[in-house]
């Protein structure tokens, strides 16, 4: 168990995978979670509570911690870590940081720790004013209980804080395996809440819940973190070259957040005025359709970005590694855009389709994903083409990008929903989503020359093909099933066969005209399933060109 929680991945693919499967086994725990929620309580005033009191901590942790402490942290304490073997009675191979990236881990540690304790220490002073504001419709006993949860549940981004700074240890050591543990002992820590610490406090296990989450997402990642040779110091300094760039790293990524948070609001708003469940819409359709951005596109960055931060002297390997990691991700993306396309009424009606959610719901719900899929490879590999400028230290091009591809989402939000409705707010974020990712490209054109662009192209035609053969056969397949008179298919089975046998068909089909086109990211994926053996002989002396895929 030890040998596997401290388990090495040299491989960007083989990380990803790691990542993904953690991912989706979270977001499994989250609907888990969810359906007890709903079982427990219905949809009602607890249920209102808890989402309530869950907004303005989740907020700080976004905006503070989430992305911005990493976009800093990781490039420059893998600069500072030296590698070097030492051989002690327990363990071998062990690896040794310097002492000053310890130096600076546990500043940021020490400094982080202290913002968020006197940030939440006066907003739970502040919050019966705070949730005024932020729920005007909640009153007397209601409004009690969400300031009274609301102040328990501030605790959690001091948890999740410094479990972030753990979390960036362990990514510049390639330690994606504890890493990709914490969001699901976090998950895991709220369902214990729900279930044994309600009938104890009440309404209040619930924070308590969410709490003890944080606590575990926190805890799970100290012991990897102490083998490697964290200790804790009570130190911190302000002064440091080091710790001074990480702090002015994390403002532009901060700002970054909170525009993404802004626009979120003003597109909230936009939708409010137009047909009822129009909002209700907009995010059950984003929901579904960043599902594959979160498992592809995220997981492969987050893998990718300790070794890309390790190649930053060598643009050349750089380079050859960006091209790799991003033909790795379109290769999981087009065909996961063609199956949302092809699928997409199949995939509503089983995850969505019941009670009062009706077929005209299915229809828009239906024309929004469609819209929102068009820009699925520029969501997947912005977080990949991002990374890349916070390996080269500049975290202020993403921010602007983000700025003049936010203010174009507004601008088309307005004048697309007049004309389509809900529809017209997906399409704006697609076309929004790809001026960021042409802005962001063209940038790192600029920057670095060649990209390995023939080599990108290549591929991608390779997986336009395959993906556009399984999408044929998906078709074809629903084709057979809808008219086959054993399978009802005005029933949850019927729809639910059909979506299975033409998804599995269709992968099936991706795959082999893959493999007789010979793509070479099948062959990766393929090789980091299989032997992991072959994946740990990748470590050779030139370390820099061995830490790729």
């Amino acid at each position: 168990m030890i040998k596997l929680l401290n388990s090495k991945i040299n491989s960007i693919t083989s990380a990803a995978i790691i990542v993904a499967a953690a991912s989706v086994a979270s977001r499994l725990l989250g609907i888990f979670r969810d359906r007890i929620l709903a079982g427990e309580f219905g949809a009602g005033d607890v249920l209102d509570i808890y989402y309530a009191a869950f907004r303005v901590p989740d907020l700080v942790f976004n905006l503070l911690v989430l992305g911005a402490l990493s976009a800093g942290f990781i490039p420059i304490f893998t600069g500072l870590c030296e590698r070097k073997t030492i051989f002690k009675f327990l363990w071998r191979g062990k690896e040794k940081c310097s002492p000053e990236a310890w130096y600076v881990a546990n500043s940021i540690v020490n400094l982080l720790g202290i913002a968020l304790i006197v940030l939440s220490g006066v907003l739970m002073i502040f919050t019966p004013w705070l949730m005024k504001l932020i729920t005007p419709g909640f009153e007397g006993e209601k409004l009690a209980m969400t300031v009274a949860m609301t102040r328990v549940m501030f605790l959690s981004p001091v948890f999740l804080g410094l479990s972030s700074v753990m979390g960036g240890v362990l990514q510049s050591f390639k330690r994606f395996f504890v890493y990709s543990l914490a969001p699901i002992m976090y998950n895991i820590g709220i369902i214990i809440g729900i279930l044994y610490f309600v009938p104890v406090w009440g309404v209040y296990g619930l924070a308590y819940g969410v709490v003890f989450g944080a606590l575990l997402h926190f805890l799970i990642q100290v012991p990897a973190a102490f083998h490697l040779g964290y200790r804790w110091q009570p130190i911190m300094s302000l002064r440091n070259k080091n710790v001074r760039d990480i702090m002015i790293m994390m403002v532009p990524r901060t700002l970054s957040l909170a525009v993404g948070q802004i626009n979120l609001v003003i597109i909230t708003i936009i939708a409010s005025t137009l047909a009822v469940g129009s909002l209700a819409i907009f995010n059950l359709a984003n929901n579904l359709q960043s599902f594959p951005i979160g498992i592809f596109g995220i997981s492969f960055a987050v893998a990718a970005f300790p070794t890309l931060s390790s190649l930053v002297d060598s643009q050349q390997a750089l380079i050859k590694n960006f091209s790799k990691v991003l033909r790795q991700i379109i290769f999981f993306i087009l065909p996961a855009t063609v199956f949302i396309l092809t699928l997409r009424a199949q995939i509503i009606r089983i995850i969505l389709g019941s009670g009062h959610f009706g077929w005209e719901d299915t229809i828009l719900t239906m024309d929004t994903l469609t819209f929102f899929s068009l820009s699925l490879f520029a969501q997947a590999t912005i977080p990949l083409l991002v990374r890349i400028f916070y390996v080269r230290k500049n975290s202020k091009t993403p921010f602007v990008v983000g700025l003049i591809s936010a203010a174009a989402n507004v601008f088309l939000s307005f004048w697309l929903a007049q004309k389509m409705g809900v529809a017209g707010l997906a399409l704006a974020f697609s076309i929004a989503s790809i001026i960021n990712f042409a802005l962001l490209w063209l940038i790192l054109k600029v920057e670095l020359g060649d990209l390995d662009e023939v080599a990108i192209l290549y591929s991608t035609l390779k997986i336009s093909l395959a993906s556009v053969g399984a999408g044929l056969a998906v078709q074809a397949m629903k084709l057979i099933i809808g008219n086959s008179s054993i399978i009802n298919m005005h029933k949850f089975w019927g729809v639910f066969t059909q979506a299975f046998i033409a998804g599995i068909f269709g992968l099936l089909i991706f795959i082999l005209i893959c493999w007789v086109l010979r793509s070479e990211e099948l062959y990766n994926f393929v090789r980091s399933v299989r032997v992991k053996s072959k994946r740990e002989k990748l470590e050779t002396e030139d370390r820099g060109e061995a830490r790729g895929i």
